[in-house]
């Protein structure tokens, strides 16, 4: 598969960000949704922030306390023996697991895709007790006239996803928890088939360890019913561990088009794509048997989490898929592919 990075990726990284206060610094932006609005590319970017730790044998971390409404420092020892600092997304305690870093979405704009102004004023930030430990991976879709983004809200109770509708970005309507935990890696399907909503979800099953894509069908885009399995992990593969929903997906003429990531024994994150029925699109017609991107290149191979590219978002214009993505967890890439490469080796 030819990929074409942009040369100068990343496009986007930490030191763009301002942090949201002074005693925090940003260690990463990533996992972005993206649509058109007008003439514009907008990204919805997710930012990852932590309290910046006094010394090397402590940690901090934060969490929104919604009663307050407020962000909690807390700080950890790294000596204290009783905690488990081993996963650099958690501190493991005795009386619960914290994160360590928190998460809130950003508004970046666009007239060229590339060039991106992050607005300081384009926030969306924990707001609910469903939401202590931030708000991430959003994905975009435009539906009706709105553009409809799912975000996954983190709290001590699970993992959700979180519903938000905007008409410019400038203002948004919360609409509440629509898949409850242990739920995420929504996308909302951008259209009907057979007159129903349709959206890809990633149900956690704690008793058989499975994380397979799901799909479920809505009226109102606020009710979710009707859930099926649509595809699992392969063994051998390069998704032989788990798999989850990547960006939105994309009419072609072929059916629906979606990119979706899958992890495999050595814990990498690739990209591959799967082409699902126009009318039915609980039905399978096609699976990547190869990754159409892979970890490669340095800023993909190094950072917060190595060897990890996640997208949450892309375009489908001018025959090319232009992919937004999270590259080690730390910053945002571009790259494109030709849409009829990746739809002849679907066809295969």
């Amino acid at each position: 598969m030819e990929v074409n990075r942009y040369a100068n990726n990343p496009i986007i990284g930490p030191d763009d960000i301002e942090p949201s206060r002074e005693d925090f610094e940003v260690i990463g932006v990533f996992n972005c949704g993206v649509t058109r609005l007008g003439k514009e590319v907008v990204l919805l970017l997710r930012v990852a922030e932590r309290p910046i730790s006094e010394g090397l044998d402590s940690i901090s971390v934060a969490h929104f306390d919604n009663l307050s409404g407020e962000f909690v420092v807390k700080g950890f020892s790294k000596k204290d023996s009783s905690i488990d600092f081993s996963d650099p997304r958690l501190v493991v305690t005795p009386f619960g697991t914290y994160l360590t870093s928190i998460s809130h979405l950003q508004v970046a704009r666009s007239t060229d895709g590339i060039r991106f102004n992050v607005e300081r004023d384009g926030v969306i930030f924990p707001v609910e007790e469903y939401e202590t430990y931030g708000i991430e991976d959003p994905r975009i879709s435009f539906i009706d006239g709105l553009y409809y983004i799912c975000y996954v809200g983190v709290c001590p109770y699970g993992v959700s996803t979180c519903l938000v509708s905007t008409e410019d970005f400038v203002r948004f309507d919360r609409h509440g928890i629509v898949f409850c935990p242990e739920n995420k890696d929504v996308a909302f399907f951008p259209g009907q088939a057979g007159g129903r909503y349709y959206a890809l979800e990633r149900p956690v099953s704690p008793l058989f360890g499975r994380q397979d894509i799901w799909i479920a069908e809505s009226g109102d885009l606020i009710c979710w019913g009707n859930h099926r399995r649509l595809m699992s992990p392969r063994v051998g593969y390069w998704d032989e561990v788990k798999v989850g929903a990547g960006a939105v997906p994309v009419m072609t003429e072929a059916g629906w088009l979606e990119v979706y990531h899958g992890v495999d024994k050595e814990n990498k994150y690739c990209l591959g794509a799967v082409l699902l029925d126009a009318e039915q699109p609980w039905k399978v017609l096609s699976r990547s048997e190869l990754p159409i991107l892979e970890p490669e290149v340095d800023y993909e191979r190094e950072g917060f989490i190595k060897d990890v590219v996640f997208s949450c978002g892309l375009l489908c214009e001018d025959d090319k898929l232009k992919i937004y993505y999270g590259a080690a967890d730390t910053s945002i890439a571009y790259a494109q592919l030709a849409l009829e490469q990746v739809l002849s080796e679907l066809k295969m």
